[in-house]
């Protein structure tokens, strides 16, 4: 009998170097289901989708070569994170922080943002659990390829910006300045919601935090090459019932993970159920990553409404920011000096 590397997590022993299919959320369907088209006969992809998927986008390194987990551990670490996360005065865990505490069997969990205060689990959307560990599906480690030195330095510069006290806006992150959170967005649990709209020539994927991306459905060329845009320019056709969007032309001040003009995207969106939209995006970036690699998130229709995202309204956010970093500037002065 071969050995297996074994972790226990909340009492459950994980055995690695288990593989398995992917095990996806359950539609709640009975019966057959004909996927809904529009007048121009192409599959209906319209409404409201959520991203509340508690799947970290790459496999935690404890996990091996699992792709998926059994039933019994599954349910094992959903019980963790409904004692760890039920109190909504606590802070609030974003992204895959969730999974990654569970996971870990934390008794407790704190924020990493502790110096000025953060949002507490009130905001936070109960999230979605499946089998699966990873989002990444390509490379099948369920990890991200290696980086480049371009993409090391530009992270290390953003990082000692941040750092310091913010000379001006610039030093600040395009989100905290409510400009930009990138494209794709892959972040789930908080204003990870997207309304998708259809006519017979256009797309419109309505993004709760970015706005709004137009994409026309004419299979026409992109923009000419010396035009680059913070969203990058789209195309997108139907392969048949999957839309197929080809992104490229973005500019070298985008905000996806550290990304340069070279990103280049192809999403694809297949509805699978009345309530399940599958979303699956290969990225290669060859000044960021040295190897293509791919995603699918499962999204979950929603009825609730999606609203105008309004950051901090007056930008009064970065007001204090920057006042914030001249009275600490001048406390500094004062301490100096003595």
């Amino acid at each position: 009998m071969s050995m297996r590397s074994r972790v226990l997590v909340c009492g459950v022993t994980l055995v690695l170097g288990v593989t398995g299919a992917a095990v996806l959320p359950a539609s709640g369907q009975s019966g057959a289901w004909t996927v809904p088209r529009t007048a121009d006969g192409h599959a209906d992809l319209q409404g409201v989708w959520a991203n509340n998927s508690v799947t970290p986008l790459e496999r935690p390194e404890a996990l091996g070569d699992r792709a998926t987990l059994t039933q019994e551990e599954l349910s094992a670490l959903q019980a963790r994170a409904g004692e760890l996360f039920s109190s909504e005065s606590g802070d609030a865990a974003f992204g895959d922080s969730v999974f990654s505490t569970v996971l870990a069997e934390a008794a407790t969990f704190s924020s990493r943002d502790t110096a000025t205060g953060n949002y507490n689990q009130f905001w936070m959307v109960d999230r979605d659990w499946n089998a699966r560990t990873s989002l990444v599906t390509d490379p099948a480690n369920g990890r991200l390829p290696s980086r480049t030195a371009r993409a090391d330095a530009w992270a290390a510069s953003r990082s000692e910006a941040r750092a310091r006290h913010a000379h001006g806006p610039e030093d600040r992150s395009l989100g905290e300045r409510c400009i930009s959170w990138g494209v794709p967005r892959l972040g789930a649990g908080y204003n990870s919601y997207t309304q998708v709209f259809q006519s017979a020539t256009h797309v419109v994927l309505y993004m709760e935090m970015g706005g709004s991306r137009v994409i026309p459905l004419d299979a026409g060329p992109h923009v000419d090459a010396r035009i680059r845009q913070m969203h990058g320019d789209s195309r997108g056709h139907f392969e048949g019932d999957t839309l197929v969007i080809e992104t490229t032309n973005y500019s070298a001040t985008g905000a996806f993970m550290d990304s340069s003009d070279d990103l280049h995207l192809v999403e694809r969106l297949t509805r699978v159920a009345e309530d399940a939209l599958e979303y699956e995006v290969t990225v290669t970036d060859p000044k960021t990553w040295h190897a293509p690699w791919s995603a699918m998130v499962p999204l979950k229709r929603s009825t609730d409404p999606v609203f105008e995202y309004a950051c901090h309204e007056g930008n009064v956010g970065m007001e204090g920011i920057m006042a914030g970093a001249r009275a600490l500037e001048q406390a500094e002065a004062v301490a100096g000096g003595q």
